[in-house]
This record gives C-alpha cells, sequence and structure tokens, in this order.
C-alpha cells in the first residue's frame, strides 16, 4: 500500500526528533537572525537539511515552505506544499528545556490536509489527517467544553490582554497559561488538556498549520482574529493571529475582541 502523506510526515518527524536529541539545547551553537527574527541553532538546521532531503523526494509534486529554508514564489506553483517547522519553541530548546516540537504540515491548495507535531524529549506525537480525526500516540482526543469562557484555561502570552484589543478596554475574564511552542499551544487545545489559544500577532503559517488541523480534527475552531478560516501558502506567509478552542470558547474571544484593534499587533 503507498505510504500516505500522514505517513510520511509521522516518519519524518520521527528521524527529526532523533536528529534533534543528539544535541545538547545549551550547547548547540546558536546565532541569530537578521532583522530580530530569533534565534536559530545548528540542531534547527540540521534537522531542516533532512527534512529538505526526505520529503521533497518523497513527494516531488509537492511545494516547499520552512522556517529554516529561504522562501521563494515557487511554491505558489503547487497546489499541495509542505508547511515546515524543523523546530517550533527554538529559544525553549536551546534554553534545554524539553518544550519544542517538531510541527510538520501538508496544505492542499490553502488548505492543511495532513499534520504532525511531535515532542521527542516528552514522547508525545499528535497526528491528524482530513476527516480521519486527531489523535496522541495513536489515541484519540477531543476539545474540551467548558460551559462559559470565565470558566476557561487559554494559552496566551501576556501582551494579548493589553486592553487596546479588547472591547470595552478590558479582556474578559479566563485563567491565563502559558506554552512557549505555538503548535504544541494547539495541540493541547485539541487535546483537551486547555481549552482555548490566542495570540493576536502576525504568525508564520509554519508556526500554525499542523496545529490548525489537529485542532480541527479534535473537534475545535481554528480561525484568524477576524473569524475567517485560515489559509495556507500565501505569497507572504503569515496570518493575522489565531483563535483556537471549542465554539464556547472561540465564540466567547472572537466576541470580546474590538474589532478597530485588528491593525494593532500584540508585541
Amino acid at each position: 500500500m503507498p505510504e500516505t502523506d500522514l505517513d510520511l510526515l509521522i516518519r519524518a518527524a520521527r528521524e527529526a526528533g532523533r536528529i534533534a536529541t543528539r544535541y545538547s539545547g545549551r550547547d548547540a551553537q546558536r546565532w541569530d537572525k537578521p532583522d530580530g527574527a530569533g534565534p536559530v541553532t545548528e540542531a534547527d538546521l540540521a534537522v531542516n537539511a533532512m527534512l529538505a532531503q526526505m520529503l521533497p523526494a518523497a513527494r516531488p509534486g509537492y511545494g516547499w515552505l520552512s522556517e529554516e529554508t529561504e522562501d521563494t514564489a515557487a511554491r505558489l506553483d503547487h497546489d499541495r506544499v509542505f508547511i515546515i517547522d524543523p523546530i517550533d519553541g527554538t529559544r525553549s530548546f536551546a534554553e534545554g528545556s524539553r518544550t519544542w516540537a517538531h510541527a510538520l504540515a501538508v496544505a492542499d491548495r490553502g488548505v492543511v490536509t495532513s499534520a504532525a507535531v511531535y515532542l521527542p524529549q516528552r514522547d508525545l506525537l499528535f497526528t491528524a489527517a482530513a476527516g480521519g480525526g486527531a489523535f496522541l500516540n495513536g489515541e484519540p482526543i477531543r476539545v474540551s467544553a467548558p460551559t462559559d469562557l470565565a470558566q476557561a484555561h487559554i494559552l496566551a502570552a501576556r501582551p494579548n490582554l493589553r486592553p487596546e484589543h479588547w472591547t470595552g478596554g478590558q479582556a474578559p475574564a479566563f485563567h491565563r497559561d502559558y506554552r512557549p511552542s505555538l503548535a504544541y499551544r494547539l495541540a493541547l487545545v485539541a487535546q483537551g488538556r486547555f481549552d482555548g489559544m490566542l495570540t493576536l500577532r502576525p504568525s508564520w503559517e509554519w508556526d500554525i498549520a499542523a496545529g490548525d488541523l489537529i485542532l480541527r480534527e479534535a473537534g475545535g475552531r481554528c480561525t484568524d482574529r477576524t473569524g475567517a478560516a485560515l489559509k495556507f501558502n500565501n505569497p507572504r506567509p503569515r496570518l493575522d493571529g489565531v483563535i483556537a478552542g471549542g465554539d464556547t470558547v472561540h465564540r466567547g474571544l472572537f466576541g470580546a475582541l474590538d474589532p478597530a484593534s485588528a491593525g494593532i499587533p500584540a508585541l
């Protein structure tokens, strides 16, 4: 039987984990990218090199978008594209934490159809294929269903609570939590360990693509900050923030945002 896209992503994610865990986060060579784009380590580059060889060789008709590969317009000529973050949570990795992930996705005409988020040092593999449900280590997962937003635990960085983002100048009542990897945050909401995820700053597609499908297949809603469905493989691969959770949480967060704040990034 031919290898499915999801099977391919799982195989690639596990190999990525084997490569990345050869490096000690604190000892891995680290550089700062130009223009304040954040850090990169030799582990990021080693994982990206493997993925850039393995995945296009298996699917030569697919385009390629990765955080650690210089982007070109060539991917726009392909209906299907790999969207890859070799290590999501590089700062966490460089600090020696275990909370970082490999985030791998395939998008077909802008919609993610296969996804894997793998945390090798926590032995967590989140997976989904369109129409097939979402899984953690092979077991089905489902978003939570709190009765109201005030009960919800939302993964969000503190700047998202700035008053200028919210109607009436105040964020709604909820319990705020935080994890360093955007892909992991979305997967945790899909698992039901947290009730929602919010980021109001522009977000790179490779941070979001895999988690978007996993969360939607777990029964949740995942949109940009304006409530629009997420579309991937854009000429500029950035999204206008992300609101994610079950229906009650998503509706509560979206309804409380001030529409006039859409142009104000959460820094």
